[in-house]
């Protein structure tokens, strides 16, 4: 196909989930043989990034192709402006029909200020089955008026020994499941009437609450001792920012242990295991459930004209340093996320790159696949050419920009204002709002357990990366905007 050919597109985007958790990424305990299978028909990216390590500035950034703060979504609970633009909107303006099943998470979802579904823009989706969570709350979630209609309830219940991990909804059940059928009926009825579709499938797990089907977690059982521990060692957060102290003590800064807290130094070694067995269990489902699509689309004839994206909109930190969910953190855990690109006879297959690329890359990559003019408002850069072109150098960008401001409330005394620049070998934090900051050398400390902000042997390092910071911050400013006048 040439590049102006009409694609389809299937967006497949998880909810927290950290790289390290596929096979074809190196990790030797989940089972995920058609994500692997996916990465093995296409590009798997080995250093790609999201812009802000929380769930609605990182998704107002990819959607758009602009940088978190340029959209003005740069927290939860933020209604994304009516003026920007997503690229739903834009493949709806070129004649696709474009659905999508489960999170959108660009405007308040909170139940008790959103009666309804979350509020919407103009976002060009013909087809929304909504649904935030696999979790209770909303009467107004589609996944539970499909549950109704099959005669079920939601239900989940603390595995024996923790109130930590759950078994959550069998895997027919599931709010994977369901945010997949709905993704197979849309896809079949476009091809059905030869319409050019494009679909966001935008699963929640593997977000916490750790509520895996009891199938899926069981596998994990009888090898718990298997599985490593966090990486944390203790005292290293000794020289690293407050926020993280904070958090170390409670997620999400609650240290309330009579409130469901995770508390990590109150937890077992069982307990930290297991929650890493659960969160591999939603990816196994995740796994099953992209198989699904797959063949779908191969049965359907669809698979070499159908772009195929699998990412996640930021990590989960697991325990590692000591922490757990997320927040105004920047390690690889929370900001380095899986990228698969496919579509066999077009993008290339088997090939891992190691170049640094940004989700705030995705849209302006799909606007040049199918033959439009670069937008003006996007920010992000085109990898239409390496995912093409064989002779194409292995690389992208210099650097990593990534972004924290007050992005959750968790934190109010300071706020959390941190912003991150990562250039493949340092990794760079500015903590504004405490004047603290981090500083990792990733070629001798992989792990990021040593800070070396203060180390004068890094001087040099430090204030280069704080160069490299203030010009990606200048350089992330809206290019949009008339100017009227010389002056």
């Amino acid at each position: 196909m040439s590049k102006n050919a009409q694609y389809n597109v299937l967006w497949i985007c998880t909810d927290q989930q950290r790289w390290d958790t596929l096979g074809c990424y190196g990790n030797p305990y989940v089972h995920t043989p058609n994500l692997d299978r996916l990465a093995q028909n296409g590009t798997r990216f080995e250093r790609a990034y999201c812009q802000n390590p929380t769930c609605s500035p990182s998704r107002a950034s990819f959607l758009t192709g602009r940088y978190p703060r340029t959209t003005r979504c740069r927290q939860n609970g933020q209604r994304i402006p009516r003026d920007e633009k997503l690229i739903s909107k834009i493949f709806s303006e070129q004649g696709y029909v474009c659905g999508l099943s489960g999170k959108l998470h660009l405007n308040p979802c909170n139940p008790d200020i959103c009666k309804g579904m979350e509020e919407r823009i103009d976002d060009g989706y013909d087809v929304f089955h909504w649904s935030h969570g696999g979790h209770d709350g909303w009467a107004t979630h589609e996944y539970f008026q499909w549950l109704r209609e099959k005669g079920q309830r939601f239900s989940a219940c603390n595995v024996e020994g923790t109130e930590l991990v759950q078994y959550g909804m069998n895997e027919e059940y599931h709010q994977t499941t369901w945010c997949t059928e709905k993704a197979l009926n849309f896809i079949e009825a476009n091809v059905e009437y030869k319409n050019p579709w494009f679909f966001s499938l935008n699963i929640y797990d593997p977000h916490h609450p750790f509520d895996p089907p009891k199938a899926y977690l069981d596998r994990y059982m009888d090898c718990l001792d298997d599985l490593p521990l966090p990486n944390y060692a203790p005292g290293e957060l000794d020289d690293k920012p407050l926020f993280q102290k904070l958090d170390h003590k409670g997620a999400y800064n609650n240290h309330d242990s009579n409130n469901a807290a995770i508390i990590y130094d109150n937890m077992s070694d069982w307990e930290h295991r297991l929650m890493k067995a659960s969160y591999y269990a939603m990816v196994d489902l995740i796994d099953k459930q992209v198989g699904r699509l797959i063949d779908t689309l191969e049965r359907l004839g669809q698979l070499e004209n159908t772009i195929v994206i699998f990412t996640s909109d930021h990590g989960e930190m697991l325990g590692d340093h000591g922490i757990y969910l997320k927040g105004p953190y920047f390690y690889e855990g929370a900001t380095h996320i899986p990228l698969i690109i496919s579509c066999p006879g077009t993008i290339r297959q088997g090939f891992s790159s190691s170049a640094l690329v940004e989700l705030v890359d995705l849209s302006p990559t799909l606007t040049e696949a199918i033959g439009l003019d670069t937008q003006p408002q996007m920010q992000g850069k085109s990898l239409w050419d390496l995912l093409t072109d064989p002779n194409c150098e292995d690389r992208h960008k210099n650097c990593i920009y990534c972004e924290y401001y007050n992005s959750m409330p968790w934190h109010k005394a300071p706020n959390a204002q941190c912003t991150m620049v990562f250039d493949g070998r340092y990794k760079l934090v500015n903590v504004h709002s405490t004047k603290e900051g981090e500083l990792y050398d990733l070629s001798k400390d992989p792990k990021e357990t040593h800070n070396l902000w203060d180390d004068p042997d890094y001087t040099s390092v430090k204030i280069s990366k704080l160069v490299q910071l203030s010009d990606a911050m200048a350089f992330t400013v809206d290019p949009m905007g008339e100017r009227l006048s010389a002056w």
